[in-house]
C-alpha cells in the first residue's frame, strides 16, 4: 500500500516537472521566435522605409522633371503660336499697305487724266470759242466792207452796232450767221457778194476794227435795228439809222 502511495507521488511528481520543462521550453521557444521576429521586422523597416522614401523622392523627381519640361514646351508652343500669329498680321497690314498705295495711285492716275481730260476740253472749247469769234468777226468785217466801206469809221461801227442790236432782240435769230443772212434784210448776203469777200478777206482793216469795236460794246446809234440811205433817223454819213 504505501509502495503503490510512493509510485503514484513519483508519478505525479515527474509529471509536473516534466509540464513545466515543456511549457518552459515552448516559452522560451516562443518568446525567442518572436524576439527574432521582432528584430528581423527591425532590421527590415528601414529598409523598406528607405526603399519607399527612394522610390517616392524617385518618382517626385521625376514628376517635377516633368512638369518643368512640359511648362517649357508650352512657352515655347505658346512663343511660336505668337510669332505665326505676328508674321501672318504683318503679312495682313503689308498686304493692305500695298492695296492702299495701289488705291492711291489710280485715284492720282484717274484725277491726273480726268484734269488732262478737263483741260483738253477746256483747251478745245475755247479754241472752238476762239475760232467762233475770228469767224464772226470776219463775218461782221465782211457785212461792214459791204455796206459801209465807203462811209466814215463812225458809219462803219454804226453798222456792226445795228446787228449786234438785232442779235439782242427777240424779234431776230440769236445768232451773227442767222441774222446776217436771214433773208431779205441785207443785200449783199442775198447777191452772195458778202461771201466773196468772206473767202478772199477782202475787208479792209478798218472794217476789221470796226467789227471788233462793234464786238466789244461800241454803239454810235443806241437800240437802232436799221439802216438806209433814205427816210428818216440819226444820220452818220450816208447812212440814217432808225
Amino acid at each position: 500500500m504505501k509502495f503503490n502511495k510512493n509510485k503514484r507521488m513519483f508519478l505525479a511528481m515527474y509529471t509536473a516537472m516534466m509540464s513545466a520543462v515543456m511549457l518552459t521550453g515552448f516559452a522560451s521557444s516562443t518568446e525567442a521566435q518572436e524576439q527574432s521576429a521582432v528584430e528581423s521586422e527591425a532590421s527590415t523597416e528601414p529598409s523598406d522605409q528607405e526603399e519607399t522614401l527612394d522610390d517616392t523622392q524617385s518618382a517626385g523627381d521625376v514628376g517635377t522633371d516633368w512638369c518643368v519640361s512640359q511648362e517649357v514646351i508650352d512657352v515655347q508652343s505658346g512663343m511660336i503660336e505668337n510669332v505665326k500669329i505676328a508674321a501672318v498680321e504683318a503679312k495682313i497690314a503689308y498686304e493692305a499697305k500695298l492695296e492702299e498705295e495701289r488705291r492711291a495711285a489710280e485715284e492720282a492716275e484717274r484725277i491726273a487724266r480726268e484734269k488732262a481730260e478737263a483741260e483738253a476740253a477746256a483747251a478745245a472749247q475755247a479754241e472752238a470759242a476762239a475760232a467762233q469769234q475770228a469767224a464772226e468777226k470776219e463775218l461782221l468785217a465782211s457785212l461792214i466792207f459791204c455796206e459801209a466801206g465807203n462811209q466814215p469809221y463812225e458809219g462803219q461801227v454804226a453798222v456792226g452796232a445795228v446787228v449786234m442790236n438785232r442779235i439782242k432782240s427777240s424779234s431776230y435769230p440769236d445768232t451773227m450767221e442767222e441774222v446776217i443772212y436771214q433773208s431779205g434784210q441785207f443785200s449783199p448776203a442775198m447777191s452772195g457778194w458778202l461771201d466773196r469777200v468772206r473767202a478772199n478777206q477782202g475787208y479792209t482793216e478798218a472794217a476789221m476794227q470796226a467789227a471788233e469795236d462793234a464786238l466789244a460794246g461800241s454803239n454810235p446809234i443806241g437800240d437802232c435795228l436799221y439802216f438806209s440811205v433814205g427816210g428818216y433817223g440819226t444820220r452818220i454819213g450816208d447812212h440814217l439809222f432808225h
